[in-house]
Formats: structure tokens, sequence, C-alpha cells
């Protein structure tokens, strides 16, 4: 589709294969949305095929059942280095008839490989004796058969004694595990590679460290990269958390607050605002003293990040795929929004003879704290 830029499409019930030709021939856009949250991944290819092309039975039959799972997997390859841009499944398929002699159009959409966690529910299902990271990791490897490979960073919840309490498992396995991060201050999302049909399910502390990706360039001359970036700064969305720890002693909740400096995110912006709010997480006092402290922490992530950012870049000129959950630093769009930036969201657009990608940048405040990026 474009010189120096490769596009593997496979799909399938279960397990994906590399699409015919002719499949390669009728593709026009691929949109996929990748998330650095516990937000699903998603995509949606556009098709354009004859009426009575045996496509169109194809997919609406495969792309809209439930089981088996159809599979698609997209992956770029760009300078030789190989991007897996979303390993999902297909939820929806749409076909609009051509009139006056046009092409039908075919419209697939799906979601990442959690969207095959969400099909049954299991309530009622006993966990006895297993911290909440163990039962993810047993969640998770229910789907080994569809290449989920479980990623878990073990949360500082004690066991449940089985003479007191047995946990049991309420909603579909994608409901629960969410449940499960989210009172242990973490996030679950998937992280589609290194290898074709394999992704990792991610259950931990989003975090933000690691060497940043090369930088974005906005009104540096030759040196720009980017097409588009603009920020806002936004205070009012910031909170100070104060959690309560139960004193045994006393009986007496104590209130903690949480400052704005995360261990595992360490601060990108040189100057935070003063958060205008203060609340109060008051379900944390019957939580052991580290557990209420990790919650605090993981609600002060999600809302100190006063700097926001959007733009568009081509993926040809910048030499790479944007990703996201990771760093990337920002020349060019002055003192107070230059340095390292968190990549919230990349849309990747690819149309035949284009290539974009759409992202989402945060960070917690004001000015960079290294005046160097990686270039």
């Amino acid at each position: 589709m474009i010189k120096g830029l490769t596009l593997s499409l496979m799909m399938g019930p279960g397990v994906p294969l590399t699409a015919p030709r002719g499949v390669l021939d009728a593709l026009q856009s691929v949109k996929v949305t990748a998330e650095s949250s516990d937000t699903q991944s998603g995509f949606e290819l556009t098709f354009q095929i004859e009426k009575n092309s045996p496509l169109i039975t194809l997919f609406m039959l495969s792309g809209g059942a439930a089981i088996p799972f159809f599979r698609v997997l997209l992956i770029a390859t760009l300078s030789g280095r190989s991007e897996t841009l979303i390993d999902g499944v297909a939820t929806q398929t749409q076909i609009a008839p051509g009139s006056g002699g046009r092409s039908a159009t075919l419209t697939i959409q799906g979601k990442d490989m959690s969207a095959a966690m969400d099909i049954l529910p299991f309530d009622g299902l006993p966990y006895p004796a297993m911290p909440p990271f163990a039962r993810v990791a047993l969640i998770v490897a229910k789907y080994a058969f569809l290449g989920l490979i479980p990623k878990v960073i073990p949360s500082l919840d004690e066991p449940p004694i089985p003479t007191e309490r047995i946990p049991r498992q309420s909603g579909s396995d994608l409901e629960y595990v969410r449940t499960l991060a989210e009172e242990a201050g973490y996030i679950f999302k998937m992280e589609p590679g290194p290898a074709p049909g394999l992704s990792f399910a991610y259950w931990g502390p989003q975090i933000s460290l690691g060497a940043p990706q090369p930088a974005l360039t906005i009104d540096s001359g030759h040196a720009d990269n980017v097409e588009s970036l603009s920020f806002r700064f936004e205070k009012d969305g910031t909170e100070i958390p104060i959690v309560f720890i139960h004193n045994q002693l006393t009986k007496a909740p104590i209130p903690i607050p949480i400052p704005g400096q995360i261990p595992f995110m360490p601060p990108l912006g040189l100057v935070p605002p003063l958060p205008p709010k203060v609340t109060l997480l008051k379900d944390t006092a019957h939580l052991s003293p580290i557990g209420a402290l990790v919650r605090g922490f993981a609600h002060s992530a999600k809302h100190s990040q006063a700097v926001q950012g959007q733009g568009t870049l081509d993926v040809m000129r910048y030499g790479r795929l944007l990703k996201p959950g990771g760093t990337v630093g920002v020349r060019g769009a002055g003192i107070a929004f230059d340095g390292v930036h968190f990549v919230e969201r990349v849309t990747s657009n690819l149309t035949r003879g284009s290539f974009k990608q759409d992202f989402a940048l945060k960070r917690s405040g004001l000015l960079p704290t290294s005046e160097h990026v990686t270039v």
C-alpha cells in the first residue's frame, strides 16, 4: 500500500490464518485505536467488494458469531520492524450495498482479545485461599488456547482465610478481573505481540517508566515529524485523595492525604498545579494500611494529569509507530509543554497511500523535568 510499509492481515475462527490475496485487494481502510488504560482497544476494517462476493457470506456468518471466536490480526512492518497493531475478535459486521454500479462496502468492527472474556458469566465460582493476583492468573489461563498469556503483578492484598471468607466471582471473567483491578488500584489491558497470535493480559499498576520514544517535533523546520500538535492545561480535573486507615487501638479512622508524586509514575512535569479538589476515599478504612495507600496512589495517578495534548503524525515521516502506554519526547511546542509526556491513546488510520496516527498525551505539570529528549 505504501512504499516501505507492509500490512499483514490474518483472520479466521479461533486460529487466525493469512488472508487470501483477494481479501487484501478489497481492503480499503484500517482504523485501530490502542489504549494505555483499561479501556478496550478496537479496530475497524472497510472493504469494497462486489454485491455477490462470497466474502459477504463469510464475514456475516463467521464475524457475527460469538463462538467460535472470529480472530482478526493486523501486523505492520515498517523498515524491517514488525509491530502488531491489533489482535482481537470481530464483534460487529455491517454491509452497505452499492448503488449506481458502485461496489458494496463491508465494515468489520471488533475489540481486543479481552472481548473473548466477556461472553459467559461465571457467577458464584469460588476461589478459596487465593489472593486477587492468583485469581486473575487462573482466569486468564482459561484462554490460553486463544494465545492469552497472563502478565500479572502481585498486589499487596492478603489471601483470604477459607474459614472466614471464600471469594466468589460475580459476572463474566472480564467484569470480575476489572473489579479486582479497581480494588487493587490496578488496570487490566491487552498487550498484543510480540509473536503473531499471542497477547499479554496485563494486570498491574499503570507505569510510566522506561526510555521515551523518539521525540515528536513541531515548528522546527525540516525536523518536523508531526502534522499537528496542541496542548491544554486543565487543573480542575486534579484531586488530592485522602485515604482512611483504621486504628486497631482507638477504633478510629486516621485520614492520610496522598501526594501527587506516585512511586511508579515519576513526575514528567516540573511544576504541577495545586489541586482545587479534595476527595475522601472512605471505602479504604476496611483495608490494610498498605492496601489503603495503594488505592490512594492509584486514584491520585488518575486525577493528577493537568496537561493534555493531542495531535496527528505521518508514520512514514516519523519513521516508526508511536505506541501507547509509554513515554515520548516533545520538541518545538514551547518551554511550558516541551519535554517528556505519557502516551495515553493512539489511533492508527491506514488507507491506500496514507498511514497516519492520532495520539493523546498527558502529564502532571508544566515545564520539562529534563532539557533533553530522545531524537
